[in-house]
């Protein structure tokens, strides 16, 4: 033994399926070590059968539980934007005319509330498609990445009003790229600022485009200070449900956000990153082609 030890070695692993004596059909993992001699001969043998039937269904089973899982989340999310649709039309068309202060705020709390819901679909919805569909599609149209920029930053400083955004912008401002996913980037990107950053402080979103050239690259990027990312989450940050409660519990989500912005940036043939520290703060990164 000690003699084939200090041989040559050939490493032998398999799966395979066969048939038992008991007529189940089993799944094996066939492993070993072929010790061969000085004119590589095999002069020797030792392997390990394991019979991992079980666990191999166990684990189809779960695999198909979490496909079925978020095929179910996909359709019940699909079913839901129309009545939905239909609540925002109706307390749109009641909030019309002369309406009594304290209903008008409560047709208030019911908008609000079912473009959070209406948001938190469109979310679902494009979860299911990056995980058990055929990732997210884009359609790819150029406009000025900066006037798009600044013009959505005009928006969400209207939903976060005790908060400021500042927009700072390099280059040239046309590029090619899905606006409107562009739009849905960044609104993830900030409402994730805004949630984790110290409150008070203001965001920074960074728009660049440089001047036509040859694998010319956009960056679209947000900045705000607060706690850091942890170390041990910067890997997984991206992955859907996986950063902690954000300090402001107006602003907790089911945790898609961010995976939804790495699809959006996959699908755009980019790519997004995150620097993180307590000096410098949190800052995220989107880039994709110009052209």
């Amino acid at each position: 033994m000690e003699c084939a030890l200090n041989a040559t070695e050939d490493l032998y692993n398999c799966t395979y399926r066969l048939d038992g004596v008991d007529g189940v059909r089993r799944t094996v993992i066939s492993s070993g070590l072929g010790f061969l001699d000085e004119d590589g001969k095999l002069v020797q043998f030792v392997g390990v059968l394991s019979d991992v039937t079980e666990v191999a269904r166990q684990r189809s089973l779960a695999e198909d539980r979490a496909l079925f899982a978020e095929q179910m989340v996909g359709i019940v999310s699909h079913d839901l934007r129309n009545p939905l649709s239909a609540i925002l039309m109706g307390a749109k068309l009641l909030a019309h005319g002369e309406v009594a202060p304290g209903k008008l705020r409560v047709l208030g709390h019911i908008t609000s509330s079912a473009e959070r819901a209406k948001r938190l679909i469109a979310d679902l919805l494009d979860f299911t498609l990056a995980r058990v569909g055929r990732g997210l599609v884009v359609t790819r149209e150029t406009f000025d990445l900066h006037a798009l920029v600044a013009s959505i930053v005009e928006e969400l400083a209207l939903s976060f009003p005790d908060r400021t955004i500042v927009h700072l912008k390099n280059g040239a401002g046309m590029c090619s790229a899905d606006a409107d996913r562009v739009a849905q980037l960044l609104g993830n990107l900030v409402g994730n600022a805004m949630a984790y950053g110290t409150p008070g402080s203001a965001v920074t979103v960074t728009s660049e485009v440089p001047s036509k050239g040859t694998g010319a690259t956009a960056r679209l990027s947000v900045h705000n200070m607060g706690e850091p990312v942890p170390p041990e989450m910067l890997e997984s940050v991206f992955e859907p449900m996986v950063r902690g409660e954000p300090g402001d519990s107006g602003s907790r989500s089911v945790g898609l956000g961010l995976f939804i912005v790495r699809a959006i940036a996959v699908a755009h043939g980019g790519d997004v990153s995150v620097d993180s520290s307590r000096e410098r703060g949190t800052t995220f990164t989107f880039t994709f082609p110009c052209a």
